[in-house]
């Protein structure tokens, strides 16, 4: 957890390696992803880098391999790991072997398409024959006849002439109009729709065919509807007049398609063999491209020093890992021979460098919902590391029930237990990866969303009587059988000893169980918002001290805090004291009775606006002696504090400022003291100007921020009045029945509460708590002390460079997919 605290300390390193040891150095480097590098040749073109060549032959590589996976039938299995770089010889061998299996497979998928457009076109004029072999007979009689009459029919139709074929149906009104039009009616038209869809040889589309017949007299007829069939993409097909060729022709039409039909799955069977054998390795090989890629690209970001003959290189390394880079170079230089050793030395600089935060399986989730607000300046506090358990607990506040809690305890603890195997099984599914990724902090939620329903003891909208309520009653049996409700007095009915743990059970029965449990969390959500905001603004101190900037802990670190404290916790001290001074035990004075009991918010209010407050006789203006005293003097001491924040800063660093001016220069002439006390008074201007805006956000958002964490009393209310409308409006009404059938209405009832209570109180409800605790932790407690104005350290690394290519390559899968219609490429 050190390294949490705040990010890593970084070093900017210089290297020196020679161009035959660079290629496996830079491949150590990229299997350890611990340095940054930075690109020394900014104003120079891509084209015109040194390793363009290899950049360029790794592209072409990655694009024949992008193109093979996409003919795959699935998935390809998982890479195996390279246990060592490529050399020269290897990369030849694999990009003549790339280029072999692109030439294979357009081959094989070529001729596959050709054969489909055969098959194709033989079943369309097969079933061309047999759709005109209709159309020729004589619809004014039977629709079967003999072949005698049928040839009878054909003298009738030999001296007109005829076109057939194929045409899409969705064209066919409009095919049927033009031949109209061009032919001024002189034509006779038949159509038939093909009931099954053919397939698209090229995108594998469905394609829905008619079969028309055009008769027509005279050959320029003939040539205008030729056109019209061109134009409107018709296939035509020869088909004889006669019904004896008609057919000798369908019959070797039909004897054509068996063997081709023969042809095309042995075809299919060696194009899946094929396919297969390369999927064994399609995985390992695009690593290696990519690997390849990625080396040469980090590569091109190098300077050359001609003199000495070698590659210079900038890169951000963390402090600790400093001995991997340098093993790195080392085995680079042992791989390649040289005799000349690769060199690392530190470069002194005023750069701000990057910002790293090491994390680990169950850090990463907290880490980054920090990231998501901005990434922390170098070297300041990290708020991750609080998150941890602020998150959770104020998550909690807010979803406190314990039987939710265990469900989604449960929920995070088998996606824990089974990580491993999720992690081999990636998803597609962007909400699963969301859960999958932030499973530790589901899994903290809930269980601190169990501690909370044990203190709010509140399952399932039902309490649990664990340790015996405290509350007594002395009516008879009479009594409780003639009343609904009865009032407790907690003069008598209270033992005096508190519930051991949590809020006592006979609070779940009362009437005025809003009304109490409304005071109680409102109460503790402004307790936990002032604590949590007093340990932000703590939390800059430490930035401070870090910083060297001690000078602003007085000037502002002491006064917001006092603003803070001497007004809001101050608050939160009354609430206290209203707990322990005030009783309904008639023993105590009656100024300190409940119903002198003072309105903790109306004093606070009167405190701020300076007035005194209305009471009765019997009762006290003020809580305790002097009272009125002290809150003046916490309220002078508070506004106080405004002038300090919003001149102090300022003043200081103009002082300091001409200090150091007058440190360096002496004394100077008049007209330059001129100048130079212009040039203060506009720089004083302007830091008067960001102060009193930095001041104004902090007083009016001390007060904003307060009430914005009732937001944990808000929902509290909310979640638990919901829990309670489901069980009184569905699951009781299934309990209330007591004969058999009314098993299965309870059945169904218990089915209908199960998956509300899962999809409105779990998820819905869970997902608000989520979003208003990650307000208030980005808000209300990081605007205290964290800046966010850094840059994150992206290592070169190959698992970073190989996860995020295979986004891509996923994501343009989808959209081919959108593209086909859902369907896999052939």
């Amino acid at each position: 957890m050190g390294t949490m605290f705040r990010s890593e300390e970084m070093v900017l390193c210089q290297l020196f390696v020679q161009s035959e040891a660079a290629y496996v150095s830079m491949y150590e480097l990229g299997e350890a992803g611990v340095a940054q590098f930075r690109d020394l040749n900014p104003h120079v073109n891509d084209f015109q880098r040194r390793y363009v060549t290899e950049v360029r032959r790794c592209s072409e590589m990655e694009r024949k391999l992008r193109w093979v996976g996409g003919e795959l039938p699935e998935p390809p299995p998982p890479a195996k790991s390279a246990p060592h770089s490529l050399t020269p010889r290897e990369i030849n061998i694999l990009e003549e072997r790339i280029d072999y299996i692109e030439s294979e497979i357009q081959e094989i998928t070529r001729n596959a398409r050709n054969l489909k457009s055969d098959y194709l076109a033989l079943n369309e004029l097969k079933l061309l024959i047999e759709k005109t072999q209709t159309f020729f007979q004589d619809h004014g009689a039977h629709r079967k006849i003999s072949a005698s009459v049928q040839q009878n029919n054909d003298a009738v139709y030999a001296h007109l002439g005829f076109i057939a074929g194929v045409v899409a149906t969705a064209r066919v009104p409009a095919f049927e109009k033009m031949l109209w039009r061009i032919s001024h009616g002189n034509i006779f038209f038949k159509q038939a729709q093909i009931d099954e869809p053919f397939k698209d040889p090229n995108s594998g589309h469905p394609l829905q065919k008619t079969v028309f017949v055009v008769f027509f007299h005279g050959e320029q007829i003939k040539m205008r509807v030729k056109k019209v069939c061109h134009g409107f993409k018709a296939t035509l097909y020869p088909c004889p007049a006669t019904y004896k060729e008609q057919q000798e022709m369908l019959a070797g039409v039909v004897c054509r398609i068996k063997d081709l039909e023969m042809v095309l799955e042995q075809t299919e069977h060696h194009r899946r063999l094929v396919l297969a054998n390369i999927a064994k390795d399609f995985s390992t090989w695009m690593m290696a491209v990519r690997k390849e890629k990625a080396i040469y690209h980090t590569l091109n970001m190098f300077s050359m020093d001609i003199v000495k003959k070698c590659l210079i290189a900038e890169c951000w390394v963390p402090k600790e890992d400093i001995t991997i880079v340098q093993k790195a170079l080392d085995n680079g230089v042992k791989a390649s021979g040289s005799p000349i050793p690769s060199i690392l030395h530190y470069v002194p600089t005023r750069e701000t460098p990057p910002t790293f935060n090491r994390t680990n399986k169950f850090t990463k989730g907290f880490q980054n919902l920090i990231d998501s607000y901005g990434i922390a300046t170098y070297r300041e506090v990290n708020p991750a590391l609080y998150t941890i358990i602020t998150f959770p607990f104020l998550f909690a506040v807010m979803f406190g029930d314990l039987g939710h809690g265990i469900i989604m305890t449960t929920f995070a603890s088998i996606v824990v237990f089974y990580e491993k195997k999720f992690l081999k099984e990636k998803s597609d599914n962007e909400v699963w990866n969301i859960f999958f990724g932030g499973r530790y902090i589901i899994l903290l939620m809930g269980i601190f969303s169990m501690y909370t329903g044990l203190i709010y003891n509140d399952m399932f909208s039902k309490s649990l009587n664990i340790f015996g309520s405290t509350w007594t009653h002395s009516h008879d049996t009479s009594v409780l059988g003639n009343h609904s409700s009865l009032i407790l007095n907690p003069t008598y009915d209270y033992t005096g000893s508190p519930y051991p743990l949590g809020i006592d059970p006979v609070w779940q029965f009362a009437e005025n169980n809003i009304i109490y449990l409304n005071s109680f969390k409102m109460k503790l959500s402004i307790i936990f918002g002032v604590i949590h905001m007093a340990f932000g603004v703590t939390m800059s101190v430490v930035n401070f001290n870090y910083f060297k900037k001690p000078e602003l802990i007085f000037l502002q670190y002491i006064p917001q805090i006092l603003f803070l404290l001497l007004l809001f916790w101050y608050l939160c001290i009354l609430m206290f004291m209203k707990w322990i001074m005030y009783s309904a035990d008639l023993g105590v004075d009656v100024a300190y009775g409940t119903s002198c009991a003072p309105s903790v918010l109306i004093l606070f209010i009167n405190m701020m606006l300076m007035k005194k407050s209305t009471v009765k006789e019997s009762c006290k203006e003020y809580m305790y002696d002097g009272q009125e005293t002290l809150q003046k003097t916490f309220l002078a001491f508070a506004f106080l504090c405004v002038p300090v924040m919003l001149f102090g800063k300022p003043i200081y660093m103009v002082w300091e400022k001409r200090k150091r001016k007058q440190y360096r220069q002496g004394v100077e002439s008049g007209d330059t003291t001129e100048v130079a006390n212009t040039h203060n008074s506009e720089a004083m201007g302007e830091l008067l100007i960001t102060q009193a805006i930095h001041t104004i956000e902090y007083v009016l958002g001390t007060v904003s921020h307060t009430a914005s964490y009732l937001r944990l009393w808000a929902l509290s209310l909310a979640h638990a009045q919901l829990s309670a409308v489901l069980w009184q409006r569905v699951l009781k009404m299934g309990l209330s029945g007591r004969s058999a059938a009314d098993a299965i209405v309870l059945y169904v009832i218990f089915g209908v509460w199960a998956f509300f209570t899962l999809a409105i109180l779990v998820l819905m409800e869970g997902l608000s708590a989520f979003l208003h605790t990650l307000r208030l932790h980005w808000v209300e407690f990081m605007s205290k002390f964290y800046d966010g104005q850094g840059y994150l350290f992206t290592p070169f690394s190959f698992a970073a460079i190989l996860e995020n290519d295979e986004e891509d390559s996923k994501a343009r899968l989808k959209e081919q997919l959108k593209e086909n219609n859902g369907r896999p490429p052939e």
